[in-house]
């Protein structure tokens, strides 16, 4: 599976970075109830940091950025898993495809922490340079000014005097 492939079904509810149950239920190969039975069945491995069901708001929300389809359709709320929650599922969901698949999304999830504290650095050195740009054009600025329209200063005129007599 690739990764670029887990990174498209990566998405942010809630401040968390999560995979919603069916998106994962293809990546391990089962289906979607049989994996919500297996995470219903140890719910003390799945504490709200882990896995949080979606509120109606939110699928409404979802379906509108086209994540979902409008049509056929779940009678349940689709579970969101965290990367904590995608790891507690290799130890309830115990078959080799599921390990295998379980590494490469975490695999996903640390290169786009990677590429998300990467862009954060280069945020912060493009606003540094703007704002040093900043301050030097501001200084261009007033000697443009300065040169252009020079204070009127009252001096002694240069050069010979000439005798009146």
């Amino acid at each position: 599976m690739e990764l670029t492939l887990i990174q498209e079904k990566v998405f942010t509810l809630r401040g968390n970075k999560v995979i919603l149950d069916y998106d994962l239920a293809i990546m391990y190969g089962v289906e979607t109830k049989v994996l919500k039975q297996a995470v219903k069945r140890n719910p003390d491995r799945f504490p709200e940091d882990f896995m949080f069901e979606l509120t109606h708001e939110e699928m409404k929300n979802l379906r509108s950025q086209n994540v979902t389809s409008n049509w056929g359709g779940n009678r349940y709320l689709p579970f969101a898993f965290t990367e904590q929650g995608v790891a507690m599922l290799s130890s309830v969901l115990k078959s080799k495809k599921a390990l295998q698949v379980n590494i490469t999304i975490m695999r996903a999830f640390v290169m786009m922490r990677q590429y998300y504290l990467d862009s954060e650095e280069l945020k912060k050195k493009v606003e540094k340079l703007e704002t040093e740009m900043h301050m030097k054009f501001d200084d261009i600025q007033q000697a443009l000014n300065y040169l252009l329209d020079p204070p009127m200063i009252d001096r002694n005129a240069i050069g010979f005097k000439q005798n009146a007599e």
